[in-house]
């Protein structure tokens, strides 16, 4: 069974409702591939690995989270950019990005489907755009957090732990590069914060406000809201799809 482009691009629209959101990129359909889609091919980030895998398998459309053009970025179609817009292009394939929209989806975004994976209960939102989740959680102290949240990505994270540990009673969450969440998560009751990265200025606020900071890795945290909304559309309106998850140590 296949469908139109533009009847897709509506299903994900209507889904994650775009128009909502202020963001670094334009989302929805990045690059226009062929009128008819039948085959979709999930991933993080629209890398040229990706696109070539999605080649492989015959993929009539792509569904990311990172895309290829971001507010700010150097304009001209050389080198990378290049590359992987000659694939999609060459092969008729589109490229369909949400940002903060997947983010952000109650259900199946990449917050939500992260708390789903690892156990947590979602009781509040918090932060820019309300993309910060919060649960009660009850761990022994943030090593024990950690340990969980290692075990259930695959992934060694990097944990920054208060002078003074306590119990894990609360814990918020942003996916990907959400370090400048950290402050709104405190505000939020939160005794422990996980997310992909740490920047330096995070360190020095674990040890002055007694709240663990857990950086579980960027990609590690994004690999569920793409597959789930792709999945979830799919399902709908009976087309194909896969997960293709590329490795990234980020």
């Amino acid at each position: 069974m296949s469908i139109q482009r533009q009847e897709l691009l509506a299903r994900f629209d209507a889904l994650l409702q775009p128009e909502g959101f202020k963001d670094y990129g334009p989302n929805g359909l990045q690059v226009e591939g062929r009128p008819e889609v039948a085959r979709i091919v999930s991933g993080v980030t629209a890398s040229r690995a990706l696109i070539d895998a999605a080649i492989e398998v015959q993929a009539d459309a792509i569904f990311v989270h990172h895309g290829l053009f971001w507010r700010g970025m150097d304009a001209r179609i050389t080198g990378w950019m290049k590359q992987r817009l000659q694939r999609l292009l060459a092969h008729d394939i589109n490229l369909f990005a949400y940002h903060l929209p997947l983010d952000a989806h109650a259900e199946l975004g990449n917050n939500a489907q992260l708390g789903r994976v690892l156990g947590w209960h979602v009781d509040q939102r918090f932060g820019d755009q309300s993309l910060g989740f919060a649960a009660p959680a009850a761990y022994a102290g943030a090593a024990d957090l950690a340990a969980h949240v290692q075990t259930v990505l695959g992934r060694t994270a990097t944990l920054v732990v208060p002078a003074q540990a306590r119990p894990i009673r609360r814990v918020a969450w942003c996916t990907g590069g959400a370090q400048g969440f950290f402050e709104s998560a405190i505000a939020a009751g939160a005794d422990a914060f996980v997310t992909g990265e740490i920047s330096e200025p995070q360190a020095h606020l674990v040890r002055e406000t007694g709240v663990a900071f857990i950086a579980a890795g960027h990609h590690a945290t994004e690999r569920y809201g793409a597959q789930a909304v792709a999945a979830h559309v799919a399902q709908q309106l009976g087309l194909e799809h896969q997960f293709i998850d590329i490795d990234n140590p980020a």
